[in-house]
């Protein structure tokens, strides 16, 4: 990339970290810098117009600059920019989030505001461990997930994440932490296995472990309703019914991580409706405000509430929180961004839309260089494959899925490649001509991915 010395790009690298970004490469290829969005789509500096199928990073959900969502953040920050949750202190906006959050829950009982879903979920962590002490079980500390899980970045938060480059020289995942196949039956059945029975195999595995570990150790199990980052990955029928049967038996916490799925992405308000999923709490974030401001939340069942009134009479002060948590302003937002929600019935369209969508992305199976398309609602995954019979992934070396996102991108779609799997998480309010213009123009970077890879694969 040639660059003025002084021009945004230069100076991008001379002086950010980029997250999951090769920090040398981008300093040979400088960014993308996007200047505004409208709807679907987001521009660049040199005036490109781009379909943004990926939401961001899966949470536009409302698209760019609705209108509602921005007049309630002005209006926010006139009235009241900051005040905190601490010591007794409140907000209209939090109060108001929090009541909305409630009644639109599987049953919750309260909810602690954060940031980010990677605080969401550390905060998550720390109350099964609270929840067990104040129980007098104070082994009872260790916590499962899955393999190809995406929880976040932080301490905790990514020692619950199973993914290579989370862990790599940060010296995670910390002890305490435990993790499980991957429901992904493409990639994790085994030849013959039906799927009913690669699920009983799961759950039979989920169950050895708690038993090897010893069950009075552990106390929490971590799971997102559909994987995103880990290659969304849709699980089989009747997987979340088995594993919650053997997380009730020895008495294991369950926390639905909603960062990606909550708010109608998988066609339900929360995708552990989608799948079958009962948890004693909940994370969110992304869609919360539609990513207009940050904020997440944990939302706790009743009896984890009871925990914490029983540790507030042991001793006092419940020591967590956030200087941002309950941010009056971002609490606007998400209060604007769930009222636009229920006016444009987005959930519906993710329903509706989504079907389409399935149903359209579904037509590339045959494609030679694709392995298995999945999905559920307004979310899917395309997974490449270097040779069909076998499901053998392309050789790493060719870099075959970053050069799929980056064909799509000279064609005005933004896509993001997982590993081998190309995913795709459109704004819920996504149209089905936005619908044909992602799929026409994706089959478009396949048929070049695979000349791009055979070309290569010869030289």
């Amino acid at each position: 990339m040639t660059m003025l010395a002084n021009s945004a790009a230069a100076r991008d690298i001379l002086y950010q970290v980029h997250s999951q970004t090769n920090i040398r490469q981008h300093e040979k290829d400088g960014p993308l810098i996007v200047t505004r969005g409208e709807g679907a789509y987001i521009y660049d500096d040199s005036g490109n117009r781009y379909l943004d199928a990926m939401s961001g990073l899966w949470c536009v959900a409302l698209g760019y600059s609705d209108t509602a969502v921005k007049d309630a953040v002005k209006a926010q920050i006139d009235d009241l920019p900051y005040f905190h949750l601490f010591a007794h202190r409140s907000n209209d906006p939090s109060i108001d989030l929090a009541e909305k959050l409630i009644r639109n829950s599987p049953g919750m009982a309260r909810v602690i505001f954060q940031c980010s879903g990677s605080e969401a979920n550390d905060t998550a962590v720390k109350l099964v461990w609270y929840y067990w002490n104040a129980l007098g079980k104070p082994e009872k500390k260790k916590i499962i997930a899955r393999k190809r899980a995406y929880h976040g970045t932080g301490v905790a938060s990514g020692s619950l994440t199973f993914l290579p480059n989370i862990h790599r020289e940060f010296d995670l995942p910390l002890d305490r932490f435990l993790h499980v196949t991957c429901p992904h039956y493409y990639r994790e059945g085994l030849p013959g296995e039906s799927e009913a029975d690669f699920v009983k195999r799961l759950a039979d595995e989920l169950e050895r472990l708690i038993l090897a570990e010893g069950p009075d150790t552990v106390g929490g199990f971590f799971a997102e309703p559909v994987m995103g980052t880990g290659g969304v990955v849709v699980p089989p029928e009747g997987y979340f019914e088995a594993i919650q049967a053997v997380l009730k038996k020895y008495d294991v916490l369950n926390v639905s991580d909603e960062v990606i799925c909550g708010f109608g992405r998988a066609g339900t308000y929360w995708g552990a409706e989608a799948v079958g999923y009962k948890p004693d709490m909940i994370t969110c974030a992304k869609a919360l405000s539609s990513a207009y401001l940050p904020i997440s939340a944990v939302l706790v069942s009743q009896k984890i509430l009871d925990a914490m009134r029983e540790q507030s009479d042991k001793v006092g002060v419940f020591g967590h929180g956030y200087t941002y948590g309950g941010h009056p302003v971002c609490a606007a937002a998400a209060l604007a961004t769930l009222k636009r929600y229920e006016e444009l019935d987005t959930t519906s369209n993710a329903r509706e839309v989504g079907a389409y969508f399935q149903k359209r992305l579904a037509e590339l199976k045959d494609h030679p260089i694709v392995g298995e398309v999945r999905g559920i609602g307004l979310m899917a995954g395309v997974e490449l494959v270097g040779d069909k019979a076998t499901k053998a992934p392309f050789d790493a070396s060719l870099g075959a899925a970053a050069a799929c996102s980056r064909f799509a991108l000279e064609r005005g779609l933004i896509t993001r490649d997982l590993g081998q799997t190309m995913s795709f998480s459109p704004p819920l309010v996504v149209t089905r001509e936005e619908i044909d213009f992602i799929v026409n123009t994706f089959r478009v970077a396949l048929d070049q991915t695979a000349d791009y890879a055979r070309a290569k694969a010869a030289a």
